[in-house]
């Protein structure tokens, strides 16, 4: 071959790959590639902290990636879920979503985000009742004397919560509103110092989820569950009541957390993601880990997680509305 003739044939394959490079057809790495971040929007040690720890180890496993948990809480979880609204799109950066989440679209209408279009549900996770529970002090035993001890004590009860907005914020208002009884709202950065409180004797009651709670409510403990907040019965607590069959008719509270990303994120990134933690809550240990802490194991599709954001979205803002509660 000539060396004018070589020359053309280089110079030609040459532009063929820059022609292909400008078109986009270029090599696709599979994701995902790099470590995923999960933030979760409270600090640590509290159930929405364990139960994402627990659950991105065994997706990271999967995914032959590791997702790291980053805790960003504060604002009854605002800061953290604004932070990820921000983030691309990329399916490496993912929202532990709680129930805060459906809350705060009537409780907050001047966030940042959008609520449904700034977000992708990617899966529900685990639900978990809540458990009205008392210092082991307190001379109240059930739910009947509880409320008497509210109604004739001269200043409202103090109640600790995980922050504004959140569901151990407005479970006992929503509780109160039903008693007709009028409780102080004491605000923490998480669940965990709210319980501490409560143990040494600085507020008189919470509802908080039994994995948080149960540990001290042990015989020799330090707390007392009077009840759980769920239509039924947890089976991890079968011989505590409901406040429905405590004479609350209707009064139903169930905690949740899924996972979700940025609205746009990549299809594939997002069926690889429903997929690894579909895999994830199969898995005995992982699902022994879960239930044995009060939590039920959801899993399931993406269009599932968005049906039930969409139906929690709605009873809170009923809720809301009809109790007056606020983010103060």
């Amino acid at each position: 071959m000539k060396r004018s003739t070589f020359s053309t044939v280089v110079k030609g394959a040459l532009s063929a790959i820059a022609l292909c490079s400008t078109l986009g057809f270029t090599a696709h790495a599979a994701y995902p590639e790099k470590a995923i971040e999960l933030v979760v929007p409270f600090p640590p040690g509290g159930t929405a902290d364990s139960s994402a720890r627990a659950l991105a180890k065994d997706m990271g496993e999967l995914l032959g990636q590791p997702i790291v948990v980053v805790n960003q809480g504060g604002a009854g979880t605002l800061i953290g879920t604004n932070a990820v609204a921000r983030a691309k799109p990329d399916g490496y950066t993912l929202l532990w979503m709680t129930i805060p989440f459906s809350i705060n679209h009537t409780l907050y209408p001047d966030r940042s985000y959008d609520t449904f279009k700034s977000f992708q549900p990617i899966i529900d996770v685990v639900s978990v009742p809540l458990v009205l529970t008392v210092n082991v002090k307190t001379p109240v035993h059930n739910v009947d004397e509880f409320i008497k001890w509210a109604k004739s004590d001269s200043a409202p009860l103090r109640f600790g919560s995980s922050g504004n907005g959140g569901s151990t914020h407005l479970a006992p208002v929503m509780l109160g509103s039903m008693a007709n009884v009028e409780f102080t709202h004491v605000p923490y950065k998480g669940s965990a110092p709210s319980m501490q409180d409560l143990m040494g004797g600085q507020t008189d009651f919470i509802m908080d989820t039994a994995f948080l709670v149960t540990p001290q409510a042990q015989e020799g403990g330090r707390l007392r569950i009077l009840a759980q907040s769920g239509s039924q019965r947890s089976s991890f607590l079968p011989d505590v009541p409901t406040l429905q069959e405590s004479g609350f008719d209707g009064y139903e509270v169930t905690s949740w957390f899924s996972m979700a990303a940025p609205a746009g994120i990549p299809q594939e990134a997002l069926a690889k993601l429903n997929q690894a933690a579909n895999d994830a809550l199969k898995g005995p240990a992982l699902n022994q880990l879960l239930t044995s802490q009060g939590l039920t194991v959801v899993g399931g599709t993406v269009e599932a997680s968005e049906k039930h954001l969409a139906a929690e979205v709605e009873k809170w803002a009923k809720a809301i509305k009809e109790s007056g509660a606020t983010a103060n």
